[in-house]
Parts: structure tokens; C-alpha cells; sequence
């Protein structure tokens, strides 16, 4: 009986988290836990965070080499509410592995250089991360991510957002890939990805972006020039890949604006309801390029000509004669004769009028 007293007592002094000491692995099974692992994180560690609901606004700083992830992969932890999900300051070689942020305010998840724009973070790793119902409405972003080098985003998916899906300012050596956007009524999901801010060498490849209220992916932008990175660069962006995609819905499938440098390519284009791309120059600041210099190849373009008059939208303080258009299959479903764009170059090895999905 006394032995039995014994290990009854015990069990309730069992902690909440356990820790791996030759691994450096730290197990946690609640908020309070997470929150005691992220004080006490150490280069080198991993978090593993057993499935259930945590709560957000977890803040982590100047963190070395540190991974967090699902102690059982196949069944993700959330992290719900708060303002931000996590926030990584500062945290170079950091890991997210099988993780789900759900519910907050202003963004999921937010990695940053912490205002250091001359110091970029650099070699971070997202795989398998899920974000939903963000925002709802305003300038909210499913994965923000500001002055990150070496950045790799994969097998995420964004559901239900306000603002960006993935907004990145000031990024470079950045790999975006098999990633899955999905727009929801009751959020303003204006924009997939955005790239801006000086960012640069960017790849968006083997996506899928469903239903996007205003701009799929939006290659460069508008930004505060006080918050470029590196500091006075004159592009939005420059050097962007964005191929292999599926664009299905929204008004267009990319926007190009301010970026100096893109190539747009083997993507997969469904239905848009106005356009099919846009030319535009929204930072007007002294010395910025003028919106330059795309490439637009081997795309397969479905749509409709009761909805798509104007196939390119071009704005005022552009070089729409640099864009070059080869090789894409354009076909206007309900009347395939007019199937034919308007273009701002001759296009080089068309096709016109040949459904591409056949």
C-alpha cells in the first residue's frame, strides 16, 4: 500500500514537458510548457509540440539553430488566437515543421529581422505548416516575412486570410514551392504571394492559388522606402520565377508591378474575370525602374471572352514594349475564334484557340 501511495504521488509531479539531454530535445504538452521551452531555448534544441490546442502570441528571440514541430506529424498542433501565432525575431537556421496556426487577429505567423535591414536572417525552413482564418478583413498575413535571405516555404497552405498569404519585404534567395492558397468568403484575401521591398531571386513554382479576390500573386508592390531592404534599392523586386502553377478565378493571375526582372512561366491559368495579367508602377518615388522586363512563355491560358476584353491592363509609368510573350496557348472557351490577345510585343510561337488542358 505505502508503494502504491508512492507512485500515485509521483504521477502528479510528472512535468509537462520532458527534455532529451543527448538529443537536445524538449517535449511540451501545453501552453504554459511551450512558453517555459521558448524562455529556456538553447542553439541547437527541438521543440516537439504534442497535438492540441496552444495558445498564441508566442514571441521567440535571437533563437540559433532551433527547431519546432509536431511531436506526431500526421496529427498538427494548433496554435489559436492571439495577434500573431509566433513570431520569430532574429532567428537564423530556424525550422517549422507540421504545424497549424488558426484564428489570429493580425498574422498567423510573422518572421522578421527585427528592424536590422543590413543583417539579414538568414536559412530558415517552413514544411508542412497550415494557416486558417487569419484577419478576417485588412492588411493581415497568413506568413509574413520581412528581411529573411535563403528562405525555403514548403508544402504550406494558407486558408482564409486577410491581406497577403505570404507577404515578403525584403527577402532574397527565396523558394516558394507546392504551396496551396484557398480564398474564403468573409476574408479580404487581396493577395496570394506578394514579393516587394527590394526583394530578390525569388521562386514561386508547382502552386496552387484558388479564388483570390484581387491579385494571385502580386510580383512587387508598393513600399514604404524607409523599409526596403537593402536600403535604396530602386525595384520593388527583381529577378522573380513563378512557374508551374494553377491559377484558377480572380481578376487576374499576376500582377507586375515596380519589378525589374521576372520570368512567368509553364503556369496553368483558369478562368480569370477581368484580365489575364497587369503592367503596373505604384511606387512612383524618385529614381524607381519602371515596371521592366518579363518574360511570359509556355503558359497554358484558359478563359472566357464574355468576361476578358482586356488581356493585359497596363498602367501609366511602365515599359510594357521589354515584356516578351512566347509560345502560350491561349483559348477563349466560349467562342474560341476570338481567342487571339491584344498584346503589348508580338508574340513569338503562339497558339490560339486549341483548348491547352487536351
Amino acid at each position: 500500500m505505502k508503494h502504491a501511495l508512492l507512485f500515485c504521488l509521483a504521477l502528479l509531479f510528472i512535468p509537462l514537458f520532458s527534455s532529451d539531454a543527448d538529443a537536445g530535445d524538449v517535449i511540451v504538452r501545453d501552453t504554459l510548457s511551450l512558453r517555459i521551452a521558448i524562455r529556456d531555448l538553447k542553439p541547437d534544441q527541438v521543440i516537439k509540440i504534442a497535438p492540441g490546442v496552444y495558445s498564441g502570441n508566442n514571441y521567440v528571440n535571437n533563437a540559433e539553430r532551433v527547431t519546432f514541430e509536431a511531436l506526431v506529424p500526421t496529427d498538427k498542433p494548433v496554435i489559436q488566437g492571439g495577434a500573431t501565432g509566433l513570431q520569430f525575431v532574429r532567428c537564423n537556421n530556424l525550422t517549422l515543421r507540421n504545424l497549424k496556426f488558426q484564428g489570429q487577429t493580425d498574422n498567423g505567423l510573422n518572421l522578421d529581422d527585427g528592424g536590422q535591414f543590413d543583417r539579414p536572417v538568414v536559412g530558415i525552413t517552413l514544411e508542412n505548416i497550415e494557416v486558417n482564418d487569419v484577419g478576417p478583413k485588412g492588411n493581415f498575413d497568413g506568413i509574413k516575412c520581412s528581411g529573411l535571405d535563403n528562405l525555403v516555404i514548403r508544402n504550406c497552405t494558407v486558408n482564409g486570410w486577410g491581406g497577403d498569404g505570404i507577404d515578403m519585404v525584403g527577402c532574397h534567395n527565396a523558394l516558394i514551392t507546392g504551396c496551396k492558397f484557398i480564398a474564403k468568403t468573409g476574408f479580404s484575401t487581396t493577395t496570394g504571394v506578394q514579393v516587394k521591398g527590394g526583394s530578390s531571386d525569388i521562386i514561386i513554382e508547382n502552386g496552387q492559388f484558388t479564388n483570390i479576390s484581387e491579385r494571385p500573386i502580386n510580383v512587387g508592390g508598393i513600399t514604404d522606402l524607409n523599409m526596403f531592404r537593402p536600403s535604396g534599392a530602386k525595384y520593388e523586386a527583381r529577378r522573380i520565377t513563378v512557374r508551374g502553377n494553377t491559377f484558377t478565378g480572380a481578376p487576374c493571375a499576376t500582377a507586375f508591378v515596380g519589378v525589374d526582372g521576372a520570368e512567368f512561366t509553364n503556369n496553368t491559368i483558369l478562368f480569370p474575370t477581368k484580365w489575364i495579367f497587369r503592367i503596373l508602377q505604384e511606387n512612383t518615388a524618385p529614381g524607381m525602374v519602371p515596371c521592366r522586363n518579363v518574360l511570359i512563355k509556355n503558359n497554358k491560358i484558359v478563359f472566357l471572352r464574355s468576361q476578358v476584353q482586356t488581356e493585359v491592363n497596363i498602367g501609366a509609368g511602365t515599359e510594357p514594349k521589354t515584356f516578351r510573350f512566347e509560345g502560350n496557348r491561349w483559348f477563349a472557351q466560349d467562342k474560341p475564334s476570338a481567342s487571339k490577345p491584344s498584346l503589348p510585343t508580338v508574340e513569338i510561337g503562339g497558339t490560339y484557340g486549341i483548348d491547352p488542358r487536351k
